[in-house]
């Protein structure tokens, strides 16, 4: 099945800021936040067990108790199962995120992509969650080593264990499709190269975006949309440093960054559109990019990004951009 047929819209919600990314939010702000994306006709929500240690798969259950569940759309993630335990948040060894969720959960989260654990994960999630099916299962930060010692057997293990229980269970319809959620394109390469199994759709985060698309573009995406497989965006505004956010790929941003977003940003001004619709247009623009979500944890932030999507972005703003040196020559730009 296609992903455009299972996705309701363009625009769904990345729920990494419900498991408290980089601060404390308070329970009622955060169930606020989903209400607001369900006002505002979102119906596609993203979410994944690592976020708070199952924090944001909780409160999302909580917040869309009571909707018509044949109404919305869920996916989330498997490779990690959330325990009863609990652990020193401050020593997980998170890689790149470490201290990203340092105010979710302190239930341990195990790094587990063989077959049981994926279906541990799955039941783990669908409690959290408070529903009885997901649409769409993702193998979560799968090249979080990619350079390392580890990368050759974790992908072995989800190669002979993750992705054959989500096989199995899209043939029997317990899921409508599954795929990878990464932030590196490497993995995603490296699946599509393999005869079996097929993956239907990936969610790659940060990786096609107005400040960093040139290796997605160059080394996956073309090969994505010539075989029909969906692709999500996730994190389109860079960790919030396309809009004025102090953070890029997790990270305080580096002063490249922060100057790249001043030159996108004085062209946008000029043009009188926001970062936002600059964005989230550029993203779409890619045939294979079947949705974006953008994460959000205050409800305001929510309107802004329907709106971003539903303005009119002049030619001669993508014009700029690209005479500017601030997008790849061959990206495809909004018409």
């Amino acid at each position: 099945m296609a992903l455009t047929d299972i996705l309701p819209d363009r625009l769904g919600f990345g729920a990494a800021p419900l498991g408290n990314m980089f601060r404390d939010i308070p329970e009622g702000e955060a169930l606020a936040t989903v209400e607001a994306a369900w006002d505002q006709g979102i119906r596609y929500f993203d979410n994944a067990p690592f976020y708070g240690a199952g924090l944001a798969e909780l409160r999302m259950g909580d917040a869309l108790a009571g909707k018509p569940r044949d109404d919305y759309v869920i996916s989330t993630k498997v490779g990690r199962v959330i325990l009863d335990e609990l652990e020193d948040i401050g020593a997980r060894d998170q890689g790149e995120k470490s201290g990203v969720f340092a105010h979710g959960r302190a239930n341990k989260v195990v790094n587990d992509y063989s077959h049981d654990a994926t279906l541990r994960s799955i039941e783990g999630s669908l409690k959290r969650l408070r529903t009885d099916r997901i649409e769409i299962a993702f193998v979560h930060d799968l090249a979080r080593d990619f350079w390392g010692d580890q990368w050759i057997a974790r992908f072995e293990e989800a190669r002979t264990g993750a992705f054959r229980a989500l096989d199995r269970l899209r043939d029997e319809g317990v899921i409508k499709a599954w795929g990878l959620g990464v932030n590196l394109v490497e993995p995603i390469e490296t699946i599509l190269d393999l005869q079996e199994p097929r993956p239907d759709c990936f969610l790659l985060a940060g990786r096609y975006t107005l400040l960093d698309h040139g290796r997605a573009l160059q080394r996956v995406m073309p090969q994505v949309a010539e075989r029909g497989i969906g692709m999500v965006v996730g994190g389109p505004y860079s960790s919030g440093a396309l809009v004025g956010g102090p953070n890029f790929e997790y990270a305080p941003a580096s002063p490249e960054i922060v100057d790249r977003v001043a030159r996108i940003k004085a062209i946008a001004d000029r043009h009188g559109i926001s970062m936002k619709a600059a964005g989230l247009h550029f993203s779409l623009a890619h045939p294979a990019v079947a949705a974006v979500i953008p994460g959000a944890s205050r409800p305001a932030r929510i309107a802004e990004d329907r709106a971003a999507l539903e303005e009119v972005v002049p030619p001669s703003f993508w014009s700029e951009l690209r005479d500017a040196g601030l997008v790849d020559p061959a990206a495809p730009l909004p018409a």
